[in-house]
């Protein structure tokens, strides 16, 4: 009896051992995405010294808002199995028509920011239509979308540059939040996100899931803390936190919600992981195909109005290649493009790293060619590393 007790003892330890094994694998890609940013901060740094200046690094933040933005509503769609072209034309018409409305129209900044999102959600219920209900492939939609949008810009606006715009829109991509305020919101996020750590292990370990050991989860809540505090002061040390970068978090973690704590967000990832098996577990995939678009499109005019903002003119050329930068992100963020694979805070970080690279190859005065071929190779090495973690794991 008591060689029976000790078996039982020893297998569930060595079972408790695994699981704790896996929860930690399970942020492997993450880790090294956060370790290659790093790592490219600190080579640039090396190489510049003005690359880690609170100026610099502010810039670096609002310059990747926008990626940041297509890249959150790129996720959903590629995690559902399907892709988007249009979204770089779709920045540049939506951000074209703010323009009018505002500059040519006089209509007011509220007014204007209504209407553009509305124009998104109605793009993307037509482009979310013709590959639901019509069955044709986002792929050609979307190719199509791209051709259509970048003519109506062109000719809505005699392809002149439509400038400049009322300081209350001009705010939404240039404004800065105050030092004040950003403090408040350091203290409101470290407490938040103490309160949510601390009821998902709670929840884990009632339900009898591995957690990992107390003094780990307090060095992580610290670790959080002081990371959230030090952004805010570094960047209050420039001119604050800059109000796009603000509206990137905020949908961010309104999209993490959806995605990991609705029932929409899961049967997104289950269309895109086995479509066949979604379909006979009773998802209305038509619905959610279509929804998807309407978020990715809405998405897209949010981030045409502050390009549209922050540049303070619309041009014919706006959103050029942005489709590919927003896949980039998402790709080398550890989204798969089979489908069914994705977080939404892993797309930031590939966002980060795009950003992080332009940023810094343009501070050294490297040509520009040279940070296509860069942003082109990492992309190249991003989905070759997905498949070979794909057929690691369909081994195991």
């Amino acid at each position: 009896m008591n060689t029976a007790k000790k078996i039982d003892v020893t297998e569930t330890a060595v079972d408790v051992k695994e699981k704790k094994i896996h929860l930690f694998k399970m942020d492997i890609r993450a880790y090294t995405m956060i370790g290659a940013l790093l790592t490219i901060w600190i080579l640039f740094s090396l190489l510049n010294d003005t690359f880690l200046t609170p100026r610099n690094l502010s810039n670096l933040f609002l310059q990747m808002s926008v990626t940041s933005i297509l890249a959150i509503g790129m996720v959903l769609i590629i995690v559902a199995g399907q892709i988007d072209l249009s979204v770089g034309s779709l920045v540049g018409l939506t951000g074209g028509v703010a323009a009018i409305l505002n500059v040519w129209l006089g209509w007011h900044p509220i007014l204007v920011i209504i209407a553009t999102i509305v124009l998104g959600m109605i793009i993307g219920l037509v482009q979310g239509w013709w590959v639901a209900y019509r069955a044709v492939p986002a792929f050609i939609v979307t190719l199509a979308g791209m051709l259509i949008f970048r003519g109506i810009l062109t000719g809505i606006t005699n392809s002149r540059t439509v400038a400049p715009l009322s300081p209350g829109l001009k705010v939404l991509g240039q404004g800065y939040i105050p030092a004040l305020v950003g403090l408040i919101i350091a203290g409101i996020a470290v407490c938040l996100t103490i309160f949510f750590m601390t009821k998902k292990r709670k929840d884990r370990i009632k339900y009898g899931f591995p957690v990992i050991p107390t003094s780990w989860t307090v060095g992580i809540m610290l670790l959080t803390a002081a990371g959230i505090i030090g952004f805010v002061m570094l960047m209050n040390a420039y001119q604050g936190i800059p109000i796009p970068f603000i509206i990137v978090i905020v949908l961010a973690i309104i999209f993490t919600f959806i995605a990991k704590n609705t029932v929409f967000g899961r049967q997104v990832y289950a269309l895109g992981g086995n479509p066949e098996a979604a379909a006979l577990s009773g998802i209305d995939i038509k619905k959610r195909i279509l929804m998807i678009f309407v978020l990715g499109n809405t998405l897209a005019a949010i981030a045409g109005l502050i390009l549209t903002a922050r540049v303070n003119a619309a041009t014919v050329g706006a959103g050029t290649m942005y489709e590919l930068d927003a896949i980039a992100a998402c790709v080398i963020g550890g989204t798969s493009l089979m489908g069914g694979v994705g977080t939404i805070s892993g797309a930031l970080i590939g966002a980060l790293v795009m950003a992080s690279l332009d940023n810094g190859m343009s501070i050294m005065n490297i040509d520009s060619f040279w940070q296509l071929i860069v942003k082109g190779s990492i992309l190249v090495l991003a989905v070759w590393v997905d498949m070979v973690s794909r057929k690691k794991q369909a081994k195991a």
